[in-house]
């Protein structure tokens, strides 16, 4: 009885916390989830590290989404909050074993899009500072590999700048703060697209698609339309996906981009999920990589996390990221923090002198 009382009061403070602020959809449901001794039942079934309400939700939404749970089907698209409290909990009952299995077998997924804004001028300006004709991007802790398409979006800053393809599918902008433009060089040709993450998703595997879709809120249709046209885009030009630890995939990866190009390791927000020394082993790897051929470090992290970046004298925890950038090139290393960004990139300020 404790732990369901517990349990209960996760779910119920998930709803009034972090959901409603974001879905009255989603916070109807986990509120009801928390006040039904069925559901808390059928919840505990599964391991203790998967009751999380961001994963039985995504589990719930699936279900929905391949057609398994019509009720709760209908009641998402009719936005009924009533409806989807009740055939949610009904789905979670009659359905414990699918609900489990989905929750054990997929990670929940964020996928923030929107990240091309602070990566584009950054991965240009690694080519630049190369002077490489050509680059191949490996993004880290890929998931999707949908910053693998940075080079093929549009891009719009508020100060009225543009980068990218204006005629690309996907559209992206983002605030500038300060009076400092970003740079305005392109991308070159992009020559390989590599991913690597322990569980990637398949862009052109319906099933991996449609879980990522379960991850969205179900009553944020214009989050929903975003990552369709993303996701399309990257199926377009689909990534080669490396399964597996970052620090050991990287030779591989690198190793994997032609000769004649630079190859540009990304990271957005994916090093702190790493303990300091495997990220210090992170930042070997890219040095070792660098004995034949330039290698460059594109990183989007929490202030401190990405080792070497300089962290400009801010503090950590301190509510914004830092882009930094790292030419490795033989027995030289050269890093600088390039900008600093908020709200996962929707606000940036560029520092570097280009």
């Amino acid at each position: 009885m404790g732990r369901s009382r517990s349990l209960a009061q996760v779910y119920r403070r998930f709803g009034e916390v972090d959901a409603a602020a974001v879905s009255p959809l989603s916070e109807r449901i986990v509120v009801a989830l928390s006040e039904s001794g069925e559901a808390l039942r059928a919840i505990e079934a599964a391991p203790a590290r998967k009751r999380h309400p961001t994963v039985i939700l995504a589990a719930l939404h699936d279900l929905a989404l391949a057609g398994r749970a019509p009720a709760l089907a209908a009641a998402y698209a009719a936005v009924d909050v009533d409806a989807a409290a009740g055939a949610a909990i009904d789905t979670l009952v009659r359905m414990t074993d699918a609900v489990v299995e989905l929750a054990v077998r997929r990670p929940a997924r964020s996928d923030e899009t929107g990240h091309g804004a602070v990566l584009y001028p950054a991965v240009a300006e690694a080519a630049r500072r190369a002077g490489a004709q050509a680059v191949g991007l490996i993004d880290v802790g890929c998931s999707a590999g949908l910053d693998l398409t940075v080079d093929r979006v549009g891009i719009t800053y508020g100060n009225g700048q543009s980068l990218g393809d204006p005629s690309s599918p996907v559209q992206l902008s983002a605030s500038i703060v300060g009076d400092r433009s970003v740079p305005t060089h392109s991308i070159p040709e992009v020559v390989a697209r590599i991913g690597i993450d322990r569980d990637p998703i398949d862009v052109t595997d319906a099933d991996d698609v449609r879980w990522l879709r379960a991850c969205l809120w179900p009553d944020r249709p214009e989050r929903r339309a975003r990552l369709d046209a993303e996701l399309a885009l990257a199926a377009s030009v689909p990534p080669l996906l490396l399964r597996g630890d970052a620090v050991e995939m990287l030779p591989d990866a690198i190793a994997r981009v032609p000769a004649d190009a630079l190859p540009v390791v990304t990271t957005t927000w994916a090093l702190s999920a790493l303990p300091l020394d495997a990220r210090l082993r992170f930042l070997h790897r890219l040095a070792d990589a660098a004995t034949d051929r330039p290698v460059a470090w594109v990183s989007v992290e929490g202030v401190g996390v990405a080792p070497a970046i300089p962290t400009l004298g801010d503090r950590r925890a301190s509510g914004h990221s830092i882009i930094g950038l790292a030419v490795f090139e033989q027995s030289a290393l050269r890093t600088d923090a390039i900008g600093r960004c908020w709200s996962r990139g929707r606000l940036l300020t560029w520092l570097a002198n280009t």
